[in-house]
């Protein structure tokens, strides 16, 4: 069998088991079963398979047809440019928090905290574009800890990346430049709706606090304007509905220059904030 069969043959599976973007997982996981880069599966799609390529590759449809997210079964996403490691202790990254980097970027910071950090996708991103700059990325998850310390490894930014245990600012001292964070923001009601890859396949802590989805930004707020250096940034990636509710949470709590940025869809993506001087 070659590549290309093995590729037409996937497709139909997968789209009869309801996923979208049926073409693009098989592409990815064919690169994966080959250990290819993606870009480079066009010019092996004519060559035969090896045995243990081929159950290479039905075991990664195997585990894509019970709708495990394809960045699990690869181990890697791609975000701002760079690949992180993925497991099943950390929320996938989303292209939409990207826009949460670019506004990150657009100032100048020397010392930055991600809470809730995960992957560390963000706070590599910020300092891998950011020279000089160290930061710090707290999560409660112990084993969400291991991976984004063995992405920082993998970006070679150990020397300027900490990581640590913390529920938010529990176990956070000193003041930062840029606070930024993606906690979990999806209302309990919303969370059977979910598609089956997030609901059933990404951990609950990093999908939702339960209740009206908003018990993260209370804690962000409550405690931001003690960690932030005068002028300092704050940044959270919310949910589309969330907007106005979390400005609103900053600014009982004093912060300043609030404001609502949208994602590529028009929709709300990220609420930021300026620390009073």
């Amino acid at each position: 069998m070659t590549a290309a069969e093995a590729l037409r043959a996937a497709i139909p599976r997968l789209r009869a088991a309801g996923i979208d973007d049926a073409p693009g997982d098989a592409r990815r996981l064919l690169a994966h079963a080959l250990t290819l880069p993606p870009e480079r599966l066009t010019l092996a799609l004519p060559d035969p398979m090896t045995p243990p390529q081929v159950a290479a590759y039905e075991a990664a449809l195997a585990a894509r047809l019970t709708r495990k997210p394809v960045a699990q079964i690869t181990g890697a996403r791609l975000f701002w440019g760079r690949s992180f490691r993925v497991t099943p202790d950390t929320l996938d990254p989303r292209p939409e928090t990207e826009i949460l980097i670019s506004e990150a970027l657009s100032q100048p910071f020397d010392r930055l905290l991600d809470l809730g950090t995960g992957t560390g996708c963000i706070l590599l991103s910020c300092l891998a574009d950011r020279p000089g700059a160290t930061g710090l990325g707290v999560d409660a998850s112990a084993a969400a800890l291991k991976v984004a310390a063995d992405n920082a490894r993998r970006l070679g930014l150990e020397d300027r990346a900490a990581f640590g245990l913390s529920d938010w600012f529990s176990a956070i001292e000193g003041r930062f430049d840029l606070i930024v964070s993606n906690p979990p923001y999806i209302a309990e009601a919303e969370m059977p709706g979910l598609a089956p890859e997030v609901r059933d396949h990404e951990p609950r802590m990093a999908l939702t606090p339960g209740g009206d989805g908003l018990a993260a930004y209370r804690a962000l707020a409550a405690g931001a304007a003690a960690h932030l250096t005068p002028g300092g940034r704050l940044l959270l990636e919310i949910g589309p509905t969330q907007g106005a509710s979390v400005a609103a949470l900053l600014a009982g709590q004093g912060l300043r220059q609030i404001r609502i940025l949208p994602d590529f869809d028009g929709r709300d993506r990220v609420v930021l904030a300026t620390a009073g001087r």
